[in-house]
């Protein structure tokens, strides 16, 4: 349910299934969706033709959780007591204030999918268990994926510590989406269904290492940490580009147009040879106009992806 209506027409980034005892499956299964980007296997998953929407039309509604529709209107029943109590999580334990969009239910519970407010900024989702027999929320229970909000808090601070290299990334996808007529997915899709991490129309970022768990402390600590240490501390660190994946997730602007190949490799040289990139290492996925409502996803048979097994590394 989007928040205060069924509203009209993601990331990874990166778009999570939640669902009860099933959570880790669920989530292996929707990533591999998403992040094709790590392998050349086929997800085996088929896709129902009348969940693929355009991309421009597509905010998250028909995005759907396994089992999740009896907790889905009991979340809804109790949707400001939720709100309060997931501000409440993000603000004790992440010190960041943020804005909930959308919740979805699971098998056991509602996935409920936030953003952080100003910098840091970052997309993350935390999981609240319901009874369903007693009609009641746990707001007590609440809880998050191990590392999952972690990893986003370290994107949003790599994101800021970065903050002339990203500004090089979002006039680039601009660029692009203009010479090549792509488009990327709509800000209420992000909002509702986006999953975790740093996430824009064009592409996401995801961050890992002994070196973010440092700046993630250092924020915990003071809220107030300025951009240019956190830089000094992640360029003095030289973290492995490995360490951060931004994915370009890119879709064709017009229906019925498929993936360009030609095109594709125009876009991949320059990301390559391009300078004023973020440190880390770069995937192109590329889809024709298409989404899957039910998952949030624009990754299907004709999608082009051939850095799955050797991104780009920018140093």
């Amino acid at each position: 349910m989007l928040k205060n209506k069924k509203v009209m027409a993601f990331g990874l980034l990166i778009t999570v299934l939640l669902g009860g005892c099933n959570i880790e499956k669920d989530i292996a299964k929707r990533t591999d969706i998403e992040m094709s980007v790590r392998t050349n296997q086929k997800d085996g998953i088929t896709l129902n033709t009348e969940n693929l929407v355009r991309v421009q039309e597509y905010n998250g509604e028909g995005y759907a959780l396994r089992n999740g529709e009896k907790t889905d209107k009991i979340a809804e029943d109790n949707r400001e007591d939720i709100e309060v109590a997931v501000k409440k999580f993000f603000m004790d334990k992440y010190k960041t204030d943020v804005l909930v969009h959308n919740l979805v239910g699971n098998k056991d519970g509602v996935t409920v999918f936030v953003e952080s407010v100003g910098e840091p900024h970052f997309h993350a989702v935390a999981i609240v268990p319901i009874d369903v027999n007693n009609n009641t929320i746990e707001t007590d229970k609440m809880f998050t994926q191990a590392g999952q909000v972690e990893d986003a808090l370290a994107s949003g601070l790599y994101a800021m510590a970065y903050e002339e290299e990203i500004e090089n990334l979002n006039n680039f996808v601009e660029q692009i989406s203009k010479d090549y007529s792509l488009i990327g997915k709509n800000k209420e899709a992000i909002q509702n269904v986006g999953g975790t991490g740093f996430l824009t129309p064009f592409y996401f970022i995801s961050s890992i290492g002994e070196t973010f768990d440092k700046i993630n402390s250092l924020y915990l600590e003071n809220q107030n940490v300025d951009r240019k240490e956190l830089r000094s501390i992640l360029d003095y660190s030289k973290f492995n580009p490995d360490d951060v994946n931004i994915v370009f997730n890119v879709f064709m602007k017009d229906g019925n147009t498929e993936p360009d190949e030609k095109v594709y490799d125009e876009i991949s040289n320059m990301i390559e040879t391009s300078e004023g990139f973020p440190r880390g290492s770069y995937s192109l996925l590329m889809h024709d106009n298409l989404i899957n409502s039910k998952y949030g996803s624009g990754s299907k048979g004709n999608t082009i992806n051939k850095h799955a097994l050797n991104e780009i590394m920018k140093e």
